[in-house]
């Protein structure tokens, strides 16, 4: 858990004299290095409920094959779910997200440098993790690499849309369900596309085009999902 001094003493210096991204980023990334276990627990969910997938429906290789690409996806979705709630809380819970919102600084960084720092120690680590799991579940040679950009594109966009929903129930005591009934069905466009890259290299078709779609999405997610987000820390600071 961040304290107040860590946090807001690390922007509000860097907010008046250097309004960039680059000091809340780092300031974010040193924070978020302290708290392992927050990197750890989406890794070992991935990891876990993957490797106990054959146990569940069967060894068959090529059952496990066509199973591969959307059970792979859904996990790593519900993985990245699970660390989101905990995006913006500690900060809310002691007072840092309040200072971060009455610095000069637009609040629009400090929420793109908390979903950059959450992508890069959860959805890269899914991403790099990925080929290898595919390998366990017998996944064809020709989906690896489809795999590994469509989550590379993929989970940054989930880490920006669940900040949309993180940042609207930071106020709320258990908000996982709610925040999970909020961002689930935003999720759903990301699922489509990123399944359907590696069925089709799988398949043996041209997966630019979810892929391009997949980069179109994280295009509008950076410009747009931040300032969601401010909107919806400033609602929940103001009640």
């Amino acid at each position: 858990m961040s304290s107040p001094e860590t946090t807001a003493q690390s922007f509000a210096p860097a907010a008046r004299t250097v309004p960039g991204f680059a000091p809340l980023f780092r300031s974010e990334l040193l924070l978020a290095l302290r708290r392992r276990a927050d990197i750890a627990n989406p890794l070992l969910f991935f990891v876990t409920v993957l490797a106990l997938l054959p146990i569940g429906v069967g060894p068959e290789p090529e059952l496990l094959a066509r199973l591969a690409p959307g059970m792979i996806w859904v996990v790593a979705l519900l993985a990245t779910l699970l660390s989101q709630e905990s995006l913006f809380r500690a900060d809310f819970e002691d007072g840092s997200l309040e200072q971060l919102a009455l610095t000069p600084q637009p609040l629009y960084f400090a929420v793109l440098a908390k979903v950059s720092v959450h992508w890069l120690v959860t959805g890269l680590p899914l991403a790099l993790l990925s080929p290898l799991l595919g390998m366990m579940l017998n996944l064809p040679d020709d989906g690896y690499l489809s795999l590994f950009l469509s989550l590379l594109l993929g989970t940054a966009s989930l880490s920006l849309i669940g900040a949309v929903g993180a940042a609207l129930t930071v106020a709320l005591r258990r908000a996982g369900l709610l925040l999970a009934l909020i961002v689930m069905p935003l999720y759903v466009p990301v699922l489509i596309f990123g399944t359907g890259a590696v069925q089709a290299a799988v398949d043996g078709y041209a997966y630019g085009p979810q892929l391009a779609i997949l980069a179109a999405l994280l295009a509008a997610g950076t410009a747009l999902a931040p300032l969601a987000a401010a909107g919806a820390i400033r609602i929940s600071l103001d009640n």
